[in-house]
């Protein structure tokens, strides 16, 4: 395993680094976070802005500054929640998933103070709520059934804001969609009592949207670990 961080310290370029550091589509996760815990905040806008393009290694570039905006909110940074809401809505999917990054930032210091901004931002737009919703899905940031039971109650709370909503042929809807395909399984599998009940509601359903969200966390292995029964009644209901 390479030694992201000692490396980002002693380089000469660390934009030069973080650009030819990119293996793969999703980009180097390990690297964004050491980038994180390196730069400051001078460094982390200087990413931004020089990341603003649209090659995988612009929003990469970019992407390591806002996980690193994400580490200053964490350590009480609360004027830069405005900058990451902006971001949320970008459209490159790089940089949108680097918010829900940065704010799992704030969570692992601060999980209360996650699941209330999470509350606010799902009564946002589909990008924003998407961003709120893959934060708090996050498995280290669930072990207490209070964090557990917040996260199910924002995954609820956006799922029947989806169910109201009319324009439905636009990439922020098809986004949303897509990242309620698995939130629920995340956060029923962390407060099983309370997120078996509410998702059991669902089931009744007659939006076809809501249906395949259903049907598509029922196929998740960590619902199937949780409960083989339950999963195999629930699909019947929902199929």
């Amino acid at each position: 395993m390479e030694d992201y961080a000692g490396d980002l310290r002693t380089a000469e370029d660390q934009v030069d680094y973080l650009r030819t550091h990119l293996p793969g589509p999703r980009g180097n996760l390990e690297l964004m976070q050491a980038a994180a815990d390196v730069g400051d905040e001078a460094r982390f806008r200087e990413w931004i802005v020089l990341g603003a393009g649209t090659q995988p290694t612009d929003e990469f570039l970019a992407a390591c500054g806002i996980v690193g905006l994400g580490r200053l909110l964490a350590e009480g940074r609360q004027d830069l929640v405005s900058k990451l809401h902006e971001y949320a809505s970008d459209p490159r999917w790089r940089v949108r998933e680097a918010v829900a990054m940065a704010l799992q930032r704030l969570g692992d210091a601060d999980t209360g103070a996650l699941m209330e901004l999470a509350r606010l931002w799902a009564e946002d737009r589909p990008y924003v709520q998407r961003a709120a919703i893959a934060a708090v899905s996050e498995p280290r940031l669930l072990r207490t059934s209070e964090a557990g039971g917040s996260a199910v109650d924002i995954v609820h709370r956006v799922t029947s804001l989806l169910a109201q909503m009319e324009e439905r042929r636009n990439d922020e809807f098809r986004v949303l969609r897509q990242a309620l395909g698995y939130c629920w399984s995340v956060v029923v599998a962390s407060s099983p009592t309370f997120g078996k009940t509410v998702m059991e509601r669902w089931a009744g359903s007659a939006d076809p949207d809501v249906r395949w969200i259903l049907r598509e966390n029922l196929k998740k292995a960590r619902l199937a670990r949780l409960d083989v029964a339950w999963v195999a009644a629930l699909k019947d209901r929902v199929r």
